[in-house]
């Protein structure tokens, strides 16, 4: 793994008790390393992982945007480029190999821009499982990657796809084209849609999308897909 840019990505850990099953890599939404996004560490920390957030703002001061401010998540989200990403990426892959694990014993899982991210992250390296959580680009390019749909046969990690029925953005006649592709490449890919649940479903708060039924199964389903495919 190839530095591509400057700056170290700041890192932030949660440990599990006792010896890790794994690690696992969780990539932010657009609005930063958030409170939910840090839950979403401490949760797999307490699955038994080693989870870590590589800061994907640095290069802006790991800028953290309210909810409602979408302007302003567009703005730094546009910020962030695949070499960028891909570096920041690396970074935590090599913390957790440093810790002694294997790139087959690192998982990945991301939320809508971090979405995007592991979904390419699972096409460039090999590692145990990744999740994506309504991430954008399956039928068109998105942050400078390839859409979905173009690089699903490319895939390196098993990839499990979760996505919202109601998501505006992300429809569901692409999930089904990216499902069917998915189903003629060597690499497992499954991909669940989620009734009623809109972009953003996972995320508690007053955003106003958090769907709780559609986030403890998604969550469930992400465990389970680390706890068979790490190791």
């Amino acid at each position: 793994m190839t530095k591509e840019l400057p700056l170290t990505a700041p890192l932030t850990i949660r440990k599990p008790e006792g010896t890790p099953k794994g690690g696992v890599i969780v990539i932010m939404e657009a609005f930063g390393i958030t409170e939910h996004i840090i839950d979403v560490a401490e949760q797999a920390a307490k699955a038994g992982y080693l989870a870590v957030i590589p800061g994907l703002f640095h290069r802006r001061g790991d800028v953290v945007v309210a909810y409602d401010d979408i302007p302003a998540a567009i703005e730094v989200m546009q910020s962030v480029t695949t070499e960028s990403a891909n570096a920041d990426v690396d970074d935590a892959v090599a913390y957790l190999v440093s810790e002694g694990l294997t790139l087959k014993q690192i998982g990945i899982v991301g939320f809508c821009m971090g979405g995007t991210v592991t979904f390419h992250t699972a096409v460039r390296l090999p590692l145990g499982a990744a999740v994506t959580f309504y991430g954008g680009g399956v039928a068109a390019g998105r942050m400078g990657y390839e859409s979905f749909i173009d690089e699903v046969s490319k895939l390196q990690t098993p990839w499990l796809g979760q996505f919202g029925e109601a998501d505006r953005g992300i429809p569901v006649a692409d999930l089904e084209v990216l499902r069917v592709a998915g189903e003629k490449v060597e690499q497992l890919v499954e991909i669940d849609i989620y009734p009623e649940a809109q972009h953003g479903f996972h995320r508690p708060g007053d955003s106003g999308v958090f769907h709780p039924e559609a986030s403890a199964a998604a969550w469930k389903r992400t465990i389970d897909w680390f706890d068979t495919h790490i190791g």
